[in-house]
């Protein structure tokens, strides 16, 4: 018969955990939230001879100490899901770290198997670890692993079939705090809970109650409403005042014990010696994480992602025109073949296609760009370093250091960064993290931002004409940082009072980049979710454009009709009313602004051609479009209300229509008001 086992995967974040479950699962996974919490847990399957194992790849957390959704999550999984296997990956190259989230694993569990993974890199460091005394020592399973090599895995499979004895390997907390539980864990002996009775003790002894409240016998009584319980903790609490301890220091006791245990521990089986890789790394870091060198390598790299990014898009825009141009008059020659209507064929071509071929056209290039750029530096480490240089700005704006992280999300996709808040442990920090994410553009922004500097701010061509391009980019983008910052400042003296959350940031190794693999990753899960989403608003946003476009009432086209009401409002921000239209229908995608401008320009019919550059500016300027017009587009671009899927996600994450509507409103607010300003100096 097959055998089935359920296996959960533990471990701190860049250990490796997640390369672990995709080289043993493959593509047969599914992910999902966690009832009742908005953490993501991804479940997969494979089989090894006759057994058939169901992994869950818990979210990545440092401890289960609870302070944050992620830990507490993993700490409910090990707690009350009958797993057959815990596996916890550990870092070879910082053990000690990782053996604190082991050390409160094997507190629960008693099917331990510690993973040792990222042996090579450990290597390069100087560091030999002794795996075997290592078991020895914990009384568990120990294998080591290099997980990008799936060959190395096979002996983690092995071990995932041994049935284990009950360990015997405890923690040593301090002396008066083991008296405390043993008081504690007498009384649990006369009930039937089905948890680890040390480790419920010291949950009593800490007064965890959102983790009690969840421990109940068969008759729905949780732990604290038993009498005898609450009596034997009054009794430890009392012992424990006697001796100097107040209730308000216990959780830094059992947490100090469980790191001190980690510390001895490492220090037994790690052997080290200086390597030229160390002295590498702590050179690098000493550079990129300078307050002077390292704000300054940050700019010239960003400036350089962009000059890449441009100077690459526009060949690729122009080849990409080339062929829907072709697609066009295949798609038109069919209709007319099969005697289409002419209505619908205009609907079709004239409305869908032109508006999806353009957003594709100018979209396309620089996602395939900028994505595996941004995953590039994710990648060899140098992300985190970034978030380091930024944690002090965001922290003298009393938020909290993580809002870095997911504000550089935001550049990739606002509602991704959004999510990304959910890493942020304090409710009034997330919040803050959240409202402000969509002052920095998103993907669907970037092409339009782009496409206006290259036809109106750059005047010269080639090499030097894309760098000037990327440098203006830069001051834009900075523009957008300093916003965010100053927002964060005011929101959070004013309406979000509070003092900022501490968080550990962690500096993982720089790495040898996977190609192949950061080219799978951001073209495939990143740039075709964005251009797929886009795409998917496009197809009935072009109908809907053209039939506005070409619907008339009297002499003009509803789409001028509306242009010309809003015309006055527009003028005030150095627009006119078809930019203010545009960027009103666009709420469903950004990327689709400038086809409804263009649509709108030309309403007597529709898009006359796949526009380029050079078309575009021409139609732009018969319409009215100076400089002034342009800076104010940028400025409205950079700063109006996020779109429809991000305000969708901030109301799913923060549980509140009002502040979906705030996080509309502050962008709107700064961008109305900077135009504004920008046309009264013009």
């Amino acid at each position: 018969m097959e055998l089935k086992k359920t296996i959960a995967l533990m471990g701190n974040p860049n250990v490796g955990k997640s390369t672990v479950f995709n080289a043993l699962t493959g593509m047969k996974q599914h992910t999902g939230n966690w009832a009742g919490k908005t953490v993501e847990t991804a479940t997969g399957y494979f089989k090894s001879n006759s057994t058939t194992y169901e992994m869950t790849d818990l979210p990545g957390t440092y401890s289960l100490f609870t302070h944050s959704a992620e830990e507490s999550v993993a700490r409910d999984f090990l707690c009350f899901e009958n797993s057959d296997k815990t596996v916890v990956v550990c870092s070879a190259s910082c053990l000690e770290r990782s053996l604190i989230l082991a050390l409160q694993c094997m507190e629960i569990k008693n099917d331990i198997i510690i993973c040792v993974n990222l042996l090579d890199e450990a290597e390069r460091m100087g560091y030999k670890i002794d795996l075997e005394k290592l078991s020895e020592i914990l009384n568990v399973r120990v294998v080591g692993t290099v997980a990008r090599n799936k060959k190395s895995l096979s002996n983690l499979i092995k071990n995932l079939n041994y049935k284990d004895t009950k360990s015997d390997f405890k923690i040593e907390y301090p002396k008066i705090i083991e008296n405390a539980i043993k008081i504690i864990e007498t009384t649990l002996e006369n009930f039937d809970f089905n948890i680890n009775k040390r480790f419920l003790s010291l949950r009593i002894l800490e007064q965890n109650r959102s983790f009690l409240e969840k421990v109940k016998l068969q008759n729905g009584k949780s732990v604290m409403e038993i009498s005898e319980i609450k009596a034997s903790l009054s009794e430890a609490l009392d012992y424990l005042k006697k001796e100097g301890l107040y209730e308000n220091r216990i959780s830094d006791f059992i947490a100090s014990a469980v790191v001190k245990m980690a510390e001895i521990t490492a220090s037994e089986v790690i052997s080290k010696t200086k390597s030229q890789y160390s002295k590498r790394t702590e050179t690098a870091d000493k550079i990129l994480t300078h307050k002077f060198s390292g704000f300054g390598i940050m700019l010239l790299g960003l400036c350089l992602v962009f000059w890449i990014t441009i100077y690459g898009a526009n060949y690729l825009s122009n080849g990409l025109s080339f062929l829907f141009s072709y697609i066009e008059k295949f798609l038109e020659s069919f209709f007319d073949f099969i005697k289409l209507p002419n209505l619908i064929k205009d609907i079709i071509i004239d409305g869908a296609f032109k508006v999806t071929s353009w957003v594709v056209s100018v979209m396309l290039p620089p996602m395939a760009i900028f994505f595996p750029l941004f995953t590039f530096l994710e990648d060899i480490g140098y992300l985190p370093r970034i978030a380091y240089n930024l944690d002090e700005p965001f922290n003298r704006c009393k938020s909290c250091g993580k809002q870095a992280l997911t504000m550089c999300m935001g550049f990739g996709c606002n509602a991704a960064g959004v999510t990304g808040c959910r890493i942020i442990d304090s409710k009034r920090d997330r919040i803050l993290a959240i409202i402000t994410n969509s002052l920095v553009p998103c993907n669907g922004r970037f092409p339009a931002i782009i496409a206006i500097i290259s036809m109106f701010l750059v005047t010269l061509g080639g090499f030097f004409g894309s760098l000037l391009e990327a440098f203006i980019l830069t001051l834009v983008i900075m523009l957008s940082v300093a916003f965010t910052l100053i927002s964060t400042k005011i929101l959070s003296a004013t309406l979000f009072k509070g003092t900022p959350s501490a968080f550990t940031l962690e500096m993982p190794p720089y790495r040898k980049p996977q190609i192949l693999k950061i080219l799978v990753r951001s073209l495939l899960d990143r740039t075709a979710f964005v251009l797929g989403r886009a795409v998917t608003v496009a197809v009935p946003a072009g109908i809907i454009i053209w039939l506005f476009a070409n619907v008339k009432i009297g002499d003009l086209s509803l789409l001028a009709h509306i242009s010309a009401f809003l015309d006055p409002v527009a003028s005030l921000l150095g627009l006119d009313g078809v930019i203010l239209l545009a960027f009103i229908l666009g709420l469903p995608a950004n990327e689709i602004v400038i086809p409804i401008i263009i649509m709108g320009y030309l309403s007597a019919s529709s898009l006359t051609d796949l526009p380029s550059l050079n078309i575009m500016k021409d139609i732009f300027i018969q319409n009215g479009w100076t400089i002034k017009t342009a800076i104010n587009f940028i400025i409205f671009c950079l700063f109006h209300w996020p779109c429809s899927t991000t305000l969708m996600t901030i109301k799913k994450e923060t549980g509140s229509l009002k502040l979906a509507v705030f996080s509309a409103l502050l962008p709107t607010l700064i961008g109305v008001l900077l135009c504004f300003f920008i046309n009264l100096i013009f």
